[in-house]
């Protein structure tokens, strides 16, 4: 897609109108250590049951336990200088626990890890869920999140090896479980890539097994033009420059870049649409219809505060939206976590498939080094994408009927990692998943 094809603006009021020209190695610990380090139910040593929310651990790590706004401050001074994600950026989980965690009963248990001299080691980002059947410890906004991973000090592997944060995560366990309102009975750590920005993941060293979605990066080089080139094939390339004058035929064509609240919003409702559109025919759970999640993602993208964390863009075609999407940004990479196209008369031109070329152009413009599809195994993130990241779960229980959920989790995500990985299974079953939905749809 050249230039010439596609004008790209800022966010104005409506009405705005354009013109159209035309992996590291998994080092695990001698196995011999764990025999040492057994699940301790009862506090670390110093800790009365109930009371304390801090504790010496054995590996010799203070744990102290916070709730989100008594962390704020330091969490956001930390971010700046630590090895994190951008899911685990304070302003995004803070956001995220005030719409939907509060309504689900999530609390909170933030737990920072302090080196002897009194220097922040980690920032475990953790929350209790509570379901009619059982407590889960998992990272706060877990399921909401591509990515979950502790925040971590720049000289964090130079300071704790492997034996010495087994030995502080056991303690952090019995630490929480000391507190009668943060006792779980499963431990649910999902979605765990294998690096923390420049390190290893500490977490990787629990006996982890494969998520069963894959996720997506691609190095963008420093050239539209050629990175288009080289992903795609000059039969493609034609095809997709044919597609685009299809759509400019029925109207001007206009890549946005949207700044202004009101059409942030506009143009978030209209993803929202189109994604639950989607969601209804493919026969899967519509997740904008879970409570507190579109007021999230409204929030998030409307908060002027969050715009160097947030994007929002669109392809419009003379006043209609035909596709949208909704990124976040960190430091050199760019990750895409939302992203819709209309599904009416243009959508056989291709509307998504321009506005991703869009989006891609307006990244590498603005210096990004890397695009990350972020998780999930569509074909079109393999077309664009040169690594695929592997990501890890870690299960574990605390009680009797935490071991048996746990276990029947285990079993299911193995599972269904299997079915995502065979193509022929995974087709017989989404046909299968988008019958039930028809089928639930047609019900009066």
């Amino acid at each position: 897609m050249t230039a010439e094809n596609i004008t790209l603006i800022p966010s104005e009021a409506r009405g705005t109108t354009c013109a159209v020209a035309g992996c590291a190695q998994d080092i695990r610990p001698d196995q011999s250590a764990w025999a040492d380090l057994p699940f301790a139910i009862s506090p670390p040593s110093g800790v009365e049951a109930g009371q304390a929310s801090h504790a010496i651990s054995r590996s010799g790590i203070r744990l102290e336990i916070y709730d989100l706004a008594e962390i704020a401050g330091e969490w956001k001074a930390f971010e700046h200088c630590a090895d994190h994600l951008v899911f685990q950026s304070f302003d995004w989980l803070a956001t995220w626990q005030r719409h939907v965690g509060t309504r689900r009963g999530t609390i909170p248990a933030i737990i920072v890890g302090r080196e002897t001299d009194g220097a922040t080691l980690f920032i475990l980002p953790l929350a209790v869920e509570t379901t009619r059947s059982c407590r889960r410890l998992c990272f706060l906004a877990s399921r909401l999140c591509d990515y979950n991973a502790p925040l971590l000090a720049q000289d964090f592997s130079a300071r704790v090896s492997t034996e010495r944060f087994l030995l502080a995560w056991r303690d952090v366990l019995a630490l929480l479980r000391s507190q009668p309102r943060l006792r779980f009975d499963f431990i649910d750590l999902e979605k765990m890539p294998e690096r923390v920005g420049e390190q290893r993941n500490p977490f990787l060293d629990l006996h982890v097994q494969a998520h069963p979605s894959g996720a997506y990066l691609t190095d963008l080089g420093r050239d539209w033009n050629a990175f288009y080139a080289q992903k795609r094939s000059s039969a493609t390339r034609k095809r997709e420059r044919r597609q685009l004058r299809q759509l400019a035929e029925h109207g001007k064509l206009c890549f946005v870049n949207v700044e202004d609240s009101g059409e942030i919003a506009r143009t978030l409702t209209t993803l929202i649409e189109q994604k639950s559109r989607v969601f209804a025919r493919m026969g899967v759970d519509d997740r904008f219809a879970r409570a507190g999640v579109r007021e999230f993602f409204l929030a998030v993208a409307g908060d002027p505060g969050m715009r160097e964390l947030v994007h929002v863009s669109r392809l419009d075609v003379g006043m209609q939206i035909v596709a949208a999407s909704v990124g976040l940004k960190l430091r050199d990479c760019y990750y895409l976590i939302l992203s819709s196209y209309d599904d009416g008369e243009l959508s056989r031109f291709g509307p998504g498939r321009a506005q991703l070329n869009e989006l891609l152009r307006h990244v590498i413009e603005r210096g990004f080094r890397f695009f990350d599809f972020t998780v999930g195994d569509e074909p079109y993130k393999r077309d664009w994408c040169d690594s695929e990241l592997t990501l890890h779960d870690y299960l574990g229980a605390a009680t009797i009927r935490g071991w048996t959920i746990a276990g029947m989790t285990a079993v299911f995500r193995h599972l269904k990692r299997h079915v995502k990985r065979s193509p022929a299974l995974w087709r017989a079953f989404s046909r299968a998943r988008a019958f039930a939905g028809l089928v639930t749809a047609s019900r009066p």
